[in-house]
Formats: C-alpha cells, sequence, structure tokens
C-alpha cells in the first residue's frame, strides 16, 4: 500500500470511531433509560463498533510502518486475524441479544415509549446511513480489507437502525388498536427478527478470514519449501 493510502485509510479510521462513539452513548443512554433491548442492543453493538475501529485504527497505523512487528506478519495476515476477531466479537453480542430477546418474550414483554423510540430510530438511520455511504466511497477508492469490514459493520448497523424504525413504528400502530396489549412484545420479537437476520454477516466475515488465514499459510509453507530447497542446492554445489 502506498503511504498516501495509509494516511487515507488512517483517516477513514478515524471518522468512523468518531460516529461511532456519538451512536454508542445515545444508544445506550436512551436504551437503558427506556428499557428497549432493541435500542440497548445498537447502543452496545456501537461501542463495540468504536473499540473494534481503534483495533483497525491500530493495525493500520502498525502496517504504515515497515520494521514494525504486525507489517513483518504481513498484511494479508494481519487483515484476516482482524477481521476474525470484530467478526466474533460481532457474533457474541447478537447471540447475547437473542438469548434476553428470548427470555423477554416468556417473561412478560418489554413495555416502551414508541413514539420517543421511532424518532430516536429515525436519527439513528440518518447517521448510520452516512457514516456507511462515507465508509463504503472511501472504500472504493482505497480498496483496503480493513475499510471493506468496517464499511459492512456500518452497513449492519444502517439496517438494523432501519428495521427497528420500522417496528417502532407497527408498534405505536398496533397501541392504537384493540391489540395494544401485545406491544410489549414488540421489543423482544424485534430483537429476535433482528440477530436472526444479522448473524449471517458476521458468519460471512468469519467465514472469508479463516480463508484467507489458510491461504496465506499455505503461501508460507510453499514459500519456506522454497527457500529450503534453494539452500540445499547450495549447499550441495559448494560441496561438489
Amino acid at each position: 500500500m502506498r503511504p498516501n493510502n495509509g494516511n487515507s485509510e488512517t483517516r477513514t479510521l478515524t471518522v468512523s470511531a468518531f460516529i461511532a462513539t456519538v451512536f454508542a452513548v445515545g444508544g445506550l443512554v436512551v436504551g437503558l433509560v427506556m428499557g428497549s433491548l432493541v435500542i440497548a442492543f445498537d447502543g452496545v453493538y456501537s461501542l463495540v463498533s468504536l473499540l473494534l475501529t481503534l483495533l483497525s485504527l491500530a493495525a493500520a497505523n502498525q502496517l504504515k510502518n515497515n520494521h514494525s512487528m504486525l507489517s513483518l506478519l504481513g498484511r494479508n495476515r494481519v487483515e484476516a486475524i482482524v477481521i476474525a476477531i470484530k467478526a466474533s466479537v460481532i457474533l457474541l453480542i447478537v447471540s447475547v441479544s437473542l438469548y434476553s430477546a428470548v427470555s423477554a418474550m416468556f417473561t412478560g414483554g418489554r413495555p416502551i415509549d414508541t413514539s420517543v423510540a421511532t424518532i430516536f430510530g429515525v436519527l439513528n438511520v440518518l447517521g448510520c446511513g452516512y457514516a456507511w455511504w462515507y465508509i463504503e466511497n472511501k472504500n472504493k477508492a482505497l480498496a483496503s480489507n480493513l475499510i471493506n469490514a468496517e464499511s459492512k459493520q456500518w452497513q449492519m448497523d444502517t439496517m438494523l437502525s432501519v428495521a427497528v424504525t420500522a417496528g417502532f413504528i407497527v408498534a405505536w400502530f398496533v397501541e392504537q388498536t384493540p391489540w395494544a396489549s401485545y406491544s410489549i412484545y414488540a421489543d423482544p420479537m424485534m430483537m429476535i427478527l433482528m440477530s436472526a437476520y444479522f448473524i449471517k454477516v458476521p458468519a460471512v466475515m468469519l467465514k472469508e478470514a479463516f480463508t484467507q488465514l489458510a491461504i496465506e499459510k499455505i503461501k508460507r509453507e510453499r514459500q519456506s519449501r522454497t527457500t529450503r530447497t534453494a539452500a540445499s542446492k547450495r549447499v550441495a554445489t559448494t560441496s561438489a
């Protein structure tokens, strides 16, 4: 990677970290105050996204230094490891959230203020949509695996926000009907549906990362065999 691309990669990850910070704080505060599983999950996901972005940022900075330990490991290998860590953490969050939602379904649901939740959801959609658009455009220009993984994170967050907002709107309409008593199950039900759908994203990321690591291992083994063969031939020539 050229130095200017490395700097652009760092700037893009820094912007992503800043936006993730805003959504992490907002989502956690609103989710805890309202007692909403979905909004709290969105906040936790944003917080983890921030931590994972910082991990990518640290890796990108190290890779710019040709003499750093990560550079010696090789860019493709480091990127695959970082992406594998990201995917594993996201997979864990989705799994825990799914368990919490299923538990809530069997313990009386979760009553929430759907009007406030909808307003928060709309703001989330706009913010996450902008972050996804910005980072995806940078990804097309930089062709970086780290930025590509970051784009997938924001894609998942944007789709999550759209689904959450749509769910809260539906829940609001249900509250205006004779079935209003069932609206308390809207929050955990949305969490279950989203978990079942979004679990695919980190699963695919994890599979791709392990595939890349396997490819890098094969390359290193081939290179090692080639080096040993060349050394053996030099020794044989010298002995002759």
